[in-house]
């Protein structure tokens, strides 16, 4: 076996624990237990005999799982509960209703299912418990816009924020003020009642604002972020005349702000995050240790354009193999975060697969390294791919088929290139969602 095909081998074994760390049962169980009748989470106590209704509600990839382990805990004491995942995520529950919708761009189940949300949480009384699971992919998955804004009009304002190269921060930003769940709204229908908001976090430096939008937590963006947000990628003339409108009202005092720090519907809310792009970063340097790669975690806030990141990673790699700097033979490097691509082509493809053809040709023909770049919900883009894996040689067997690596990328067809040379990584629906994982393994 080469160098190149062992290295390959030890990715595969790393992203396989790092999915398990943060698997929605493995963070469950380290997050909540029921002793009696006393559920504990996050530091808290909750004496469910006190407890009149039990109702649990969820958005996001991860939380048809979620759902899942919560009920093998504290099944038998849900009274009622909805979450809405992606396609593809379901799996079986008894108590909790799951239901599938579309991820990223909002549909008509999503809506839907968001509606049935806001029923269940305006439902609450005092004396109840709302248990709310949250992931990434759950701004999408939750769609209620306000009232003057229609479902085809978000939808349209969502690609194109998806197509700007604008953050995930500012993407939210802007779907919290289109929205009647999002920004804390969600609290907000459910108080007086006691919350509860497990989350998986997908979001660089764990923001709870900005983690599915924030639907249980103070919003501290206004309608004047919104605005500057859409300005500053050049969208505003571009977004449905009503999403401006809405916008504009919001601005001039006419349409209600999100709820801020501070506010009554925040003082019987509990908020823990049980999983994060961190615990998955962290287990994949333990098990390189293991294998016995000297091991770094070099960050798990990682942002950018994912062609830069990846340039960036390459020179990392080359440093490495040249110079063993900044870690001995062999060595693995980690980290987390979430990119951006500024669709610029017609391509297909996603972040972590456009990052990891930036990176191939910024190793190419060099010997002894490998680089994967891998979204942990399975699912890169609108792809079937879980992101790239590439060495050395896969920019020297694009250019054996005739492939401009560079025209490919120009085009954002990453997808394309990488099935071409078999360096797809392709693991199905995870069940999962944290933060993107970025390896960088060398060896001799």
């Amino acid at each position: 076996m080469g160098v190149e095909d062992r290295l390959r081998g030890d990715i595969d074994r790393l992203i396989h624990v790092a999915l398990a760390a943060v698997s929605p049962e493995a963070c469950l169980r380290r997050a909540i237990h029921l002793n009696g009748d006393v559920l504990s989470v996050a530091g808290e106590s909750i004496d469910l005999s006190q407890i009149q209704r039990v109702i649990v509600v969820g958005m996001g990839k991860a939380s048809a799982r979620m759902a899942a382990s919560l009920e093998m805990t504290i099944g038998e004491r849900i009274d009622d509960g909805l979450v809405v995942t992606a396609d593809g995520y379901r799996v079986p529950t008894e108590r909790v209703k799951v239901v599938e919708a579309s991820h990223p761009v909002p549909d008509e189940r999503g809506l839907a299912a968001a509606r049935q949300i806001a029923q269940l949480a305006d439902s609450a009384g005092e004396n109840d418990l709302v248990i709310v699971l949250i992931s990434g992919g759950g701004s999408a998955l939750l769609t209620y816009p306000v009232d003057d804004v229609e479902l085809s009009e978000l939808a349209e304002t969502n690609e194109l924020l998806l197509r700007s190269g604008a953050t995930i921060q500012e993407i939210n930003t802007v779907r919290k003020h289109l929205s009647q769940l999002k920004g804390g709204r969600l609290a907000s229908r459910a108080f007086p009642a006691a919350v509860v908001s497990l989350i998986l976090s997908d979001v660089a430096g764990d923001p709870l604002d900005a983690i599915a939008s924030g639907p249980t937590v103070p919003d501290p963006t206004t309608y004047d972020d919104a605005a500057r947000i859409m300005l500053g990628h050049k969208l505003w003339d571009e977004v449905p005349l009503a999403v401006r409108s809405h916008i504009d009202k919001g601005r001039s005092g006419d349409a209600p702000e999100t709820p801020k720090s501070g506010n009554e519907v925040f003082s019987r809310v509990t908020t823990a995050i049980i999983g994060s792009g961190t615990d998955a970063a962290e287990a994949a340097l333990n098990e390189a240790k293991v294998l016995g790669y000297h091991s770094l975690l070099l960050t798990t806030t990682l942002q950018g354009e994912a062609r830069e990141v990846g340039n960036v990673l390459s020179s990392i790699a080359r440093e490495e193999v040249l110079h063993e700097r900044p870690l001995p033979l062999p060595a693995m490097i980690v980290a987390a975060g979430e990119t951006t691509v500024t669709l610029t082509g017609a391509g297909k493809g996603g972040r972590n697969q456009e990052l990891a053809l930036s990176a191939a040709i910024g190793i190419e023909r060099l010997s002894g390294v490998a680089i994967a770049s891998v979204g942990t919900d399975g699912r890169d883009g609108p792809t079937d791919a879980a992101g790239g894996i590439v060495d050395g040689e896969t920019i020297v067997n694009l250019r054996a088929q005739g492939i401009d690596p560079n025209e490919m990328l120009a085009e954002n067809d990453s997808y394309h290139a990488l099935a071409s040379v078999g360096d797809l990584i392709t693991t199905g629906p995870t069940g999962t969602n944290v933060a993107d994982l970025c390896l960088i393994l060398a060896g001799k």
